[in-house]
């Protein structure tokens, strides 16, 4: 069972670029995309439809802003919308799907860039987003929670620690938050088996970023501890440049899609 996340930065976009090239030579049971700045009316979800996926969409009531979507190739028991709570919601940020095995949640945390203006809301949605999971964990024991979570959390996982120290996204308050998170009861799928710097999932545009590879890894695959020896592989895919992100891989042992 191949589960793909991937920050696509503007499905439109991705689109024009050969997006649904890609996606039938993937072939990913599961593909969770983040950011998709469109609503479904204006996705070609025929296409989709004709590779063999179920398609579900969560998109920001702000035009072409935010929003989450989920592909999948085996129909899921259940959709859920959102956390409930309308502030966080109307941007469009949560979706999960319910499977007989497992459950899968796709993520699109807020970035904190413009601290002045956004650093309060994404701290709120932090700790929102905590204690959903807390509930939800309760309920459902084998989660898997893909996602931009807009968050490094350890020095290996940012080029330059120092530098930005202060800025969000590496900020200590951040990455203690995603150390409690993980204390919930999850493994980082790309760290379980991958231990080496230099691997990154987003690149600014600037500076020649992503050639340099001078970048940050925010996009993970988080899994349940329930769900450890079921974890196959974790990998990312650098190479694919539909967006400034590149898609996170989770490989799980076949039997869990049942």
């Amino acid at each position: 069972m191949k589960i793909v996340s991937y920050n696509i930065n503007g499905i439109r976009s991705g689109i024009n670029k050969g997006l649904f090239h890609w996606i039938e030579a993937c072939q990913p049971d599961i593909l969770c995309f983040q950011e998709i700045k469109a609503f479904p009316e204006q996705i070609n979800t025929n296409i989709l439809e004709s590779f063999g996926y179920s398609h579900y969409w969560f998109p920001s009531k702000r035009k072409g802003y935010s929003g989450v979507g989920i592909l999948c190739k085996k129909k899921p028991n259940h959709v859920e919308y959102g956390i409930g709570l309308n502030s966080i919601d109307q941007e469009g940020r949560v979706i999960r799907i319910d499977l007989k095995k497992i459950s899968v949640i796709n993520l699109y945390l807020p970035s904190g860039r413009n601290m002045k203006k956004r650093l309060n809301f994404k701290f709120y949605f932090m700790n929102q987003f905590f204690d959903y999971i807390k509930k939800i964990k309760k309920k459902f024991n084998n989660l898997i929670i893909c996602g931009d979570y807009n968050i490094c959390h350890q020095k290996i996982d940012i080029y330059d620690p120092i530098k930005n120290m202060e800025i969000s996204g590496f900020l200590p308050e951040e990455r203690k938050w995603m150390t409690h998170f993980l204390n919930l009861g999850f493994i980082d799928s790309f760290r379980n088996s991958v231990k080496e710097a230099n691997h990154y999932s987003w690149w600014s545009y600037s500076y020649n970023a992503r050639k340099n590879n001078k970048g940050w890894r925010i996009d993970y695959a988080m899994v349940s501890t329930s769900l450890k020896k079921q974890i196959k592989n974790a990998y990312l895919l650098p190479e694919i440049k539909y967006s400034d992100h590149c898609p996170t891989v989770l490989e799980l042992e076949e039997e869990i899609i049942e």
